[in-house]
C-alpha cells in the first residue's frame, strides 16, 4: 500500500519496504549516517549497518518521489505513543523539505489520536534543528544521542497545513 503525501511536494510517496529494497536502503544508511555514527564513535561496518537497516524493517516505508526511490522513514506506534526510529533522505536530495513533509505526516496521524511523537538523534546531527523547530523537545540524553519528544496536541491545536 503506498501513500500519497497530502502537501506541495508533488510525486512524493512512501510505500512498505520490500525486501529487494534493502541494496538501496544500505547504501542510504551508509551516505546518510556514517559520518554521525563515527563521529560518536559508534560501530560504521558493513554488519552494523546491515542490522540497524533490518531493525523494524516491519516498520519501514520507502520514501519515493516520482516513483523513484529517494529515502526511508521508519515509524511506528504503541497504545502510548508514536516512535520515529529512522528518516533519512538521500543526500542528494536533502535540504528540499523532503524529510519534514514525511515527519509531518507522522505528526499529524498522532495529532488525530492525540499522542505524543519521540525520536533519538545523534549528537551532532543536523537533523536536530528539524526536529527542534517542529517543536520536539529534549527529554533526556545519553553520551551518543539526544532523546526528543513532542508532547501530545489535541487535533483542535494544530495548525492548518
Amino acid at each position: 500500500m503506498s501513500a500519497q503525501l497530502p502537501d506541495h511536494q508533488s510525486g512524493l510517496t512512501l510505500r512498505p519496504a520490500q525486501p529487494d529494497d534493502e541494496p538501496f536502503l544500505l547504501e542510504l544508511r551508509k551516505a546518510t549516517m556514517t559520518e554521525h555514527l563515527a563521529r560518536a564513535g559508534e560501530p560504521t561496518d558493513e554488519d552494523a549497518h546491515r542490522a540497524r537497516l533490518r531493525h523494524r524493517y516491519d516498520a519501514a516505508q520507502v520514501i519515493c518521489i516520482d516513483g523513484a526511490p529517494a529515502g526511508l522513514l521508519k515509524a511506528h506506534r504503541n497504545d502510548d505513543e508514536w516512535f520515529v526510529v529512522q528518516l533519512q533522505i538521500a543526500p542528494a536530495l536533502q535540504g528540499r523539505g523532503i524529510g519534514e513533509q514525511v515527519l509531518r505526516t507522522i505528526l499529524r496521524a498522532a495529532a488525530a489520536e492525540a499522542l505524543p511523537v519521540s525520536l533519538q538523534v545523534l549528537k551532532g546531527n543536523p537533523a536536530k534543528r528539524l526536529y527542534d523547530r517542529l517543536g520536539f523537545e529534549i527529554v533526556g540524553e545519553d553520551q551518543i544521542q539526544f532523546h526528543m519528544r513532542l508532547a501530545a496536541r489535541a487535533p483542535a491545536e494544530n495548525e492548518a497545513e
